[in-house]
């Protein structure tokens, strides 16, 4: 089990809705909680994953998902399985979508 932790400041986007957890904890599969979090401007993004050794994969996908939807005082947690990038990147535009109410 691995955590790691992301944070990127200067968030455009605040969420507009309250907590929402999309996704299950599954084989190939992950949960994302994404809520509004006082933390001027930031957001914070937390993996706790069970494959090891993808640092810099997940930091791809953040950092695109950061570019895409650029959300401010939100924070997210996320629970995986060994998911593969581009459904990490499903999940979390499910969860941006549902507390935004839109697209990016």
């Amino acid at each position: 089990m691995e955590t790691l932790n992301f944070r990127y400041e200067q968030g455009r986007q605040p969420l507009a809705g309250d907590a929402r957890l999309v996704g299950v904890v599954s084989s190939g599969n992950l949960e994302v909680l994404i809520e509004p979090a006082a933390l001027a401007g930031a957001c914070e993004i937390e993996v706790r994953t069970a494959a090891t050794g993808f640092g810099a994969t997940w930091r791809a996908v953040m950092d695109d998902f950061h570019a895409r939807w650029g959300l401010a005082d939100a924070r997210i947690c996320i629970n995986d399985m060994g998911a593969t990038p581009a459904v990490v990147g499903l999940r979390l535009d499910q969860a941006a979508e549902s507390v935004t109410g839109g697209r990016p």
